[in-house]
């Protein structure tokens, strides 16, 4: 049984990741956590292993333990490129399939299997073909955000960052966008297409109001508000800024209006922001909690009992890998 005690050796070896978290635990909490981190990070390199987290992922597990970090394609596409022998995908199941389809070769294990998403959840395979059957020559655009079996059924994927143009890569003047129908809707005011859609959404997004932001200018003067597009449309029209994960990172970082804001609130997943506020401590980060139960199944003790038992693992059979893969590479062929 491995001594998880917070000894001298475990202090030292994670001062650095405790002095970019100090502002967010305090030092008792932080000695039940570092002595998991220390073991975490000692057992991957026995084992070869690498660890993906998810944007959304607790700054304990984002900055103590990943060595690839950012969404779920990229974790996925970065994965592909390693030479570890294992994954462990700290976020939720779909992803952990499309690291999968990408890396059949090695052995990929997510800590709970019971981490799933109310967005990918909301439609199946049946639904796809259903669909097919009533739109025969309208192309399907699913959101990575899917199960590898609904990916299967569809014609390309797409990001909430490459949605558009995505779109407006098809000659068709009608596509079918899903299961996201706020992404969907935000889409077609960025095209001239129609876009038709399935009323899917996330439980976490859908939860924001426009009052949410009203609120926050009227209490933070000169804030700046980025909102995901799984938002309603009302929310996004309050926003100065709509992107994706991977947008809103760049917009912090000022690669978008080069300079940084001074105070920001994002309009997405809590943990998002407690991992931006702690690269940045400078910058003042107001953090709305919207809080997905689903990423929240992901903790250090279930990683570290993922790395000494190499399980739970995701299996996918060749067909379905391949057949999930194709949109996906029609996607980055495309972007």
């Amino acid at each position: 049984m491995t001594d998880l005690a917070y000894t001298a050796e475990v202090a030292e070896a994670t001062a650095p990741i405790y002095a970019m978290l100090s502002d967010q635990y305090e030092e008792k909490y932080w000695q039940t956590l570092a002595p998991y981190i220390h073991e975490i990070n000692r057992l991957k390199k026995e084992k070869n292993a690498v660890i993906l987290a998810h944007n959304y992922m607790t700054p304990d597990i984002f900055h103590g333990v990943a060595d690839i970090v950012g969404d779920s394609l990229a974790l996925a596409r970065e994965a592909a490129k390693s030479e570890a022998d294992i994954i462990i995908q700290c976020g939720v199941h779909f992803m952990a399939e499309t690291s999968k389809a990408l890396c059949m070769d090695k052995k990929v294990i997510i800590p709970d299997m019971k981490a799933g998403c109310s967005l990918a959840e909301s439609i199946t395979a049946a639904d796809v073909r259903l669909l097919r059957e009533k739109y025969p020559n309208v192309p399907i655009i699913t959101y990575v955000n899917t199960s590898a079996e609904v990916k299967a059924e569809s014609d390309i994927c797409c990001t909430s960052g490459n949605a558009v143009k995505i779109v407006n890569s098809f000659d068709s003047d009608t596509v079918l966008m899903i299961p996201d129908q706020y992404l969907a809707q935000y889409t077609q005011g960025h095209t001239d297409k129609k876009v038709l859609t399935w009323e899917g959404s996330c439980e976490v997004h859908e939860r924001f109001t426009p009052e949410d932001i009203k609120g926050f200018r009227a209490k933070y003067d000169g804030i700046t508000v980025l909102a995901h597009p799984e938002c309603p449309p009302d929310v996004l029209a309050e926003a100065d800024f709509t992107g994706s994960t991977q947008q809103m990172v760049d917009y912090v970082n000022g690669d978008v209006t080069g300079t940084k804001p001074e105070r920001v609130v994002l309009i997405t997943e809590c943990s998002m922001s407690d991992n931006i506020a702690a690269a940045n401590p400078d910058m003042q980060l107001i953090r709305p909690c919207q809080m997905c139960p689903h990423m929240k199944r992901i903790t250090l003790p279930k990683i570290l009992k993922a790395l000494q038992e190499e399980g739970p693992e995701v299996f996918l059979t060749p067909e379905l890998a391949e057949a999930s893969r194709v949109p996906i590479q029609k996607m980055l062929d495309v972007s």
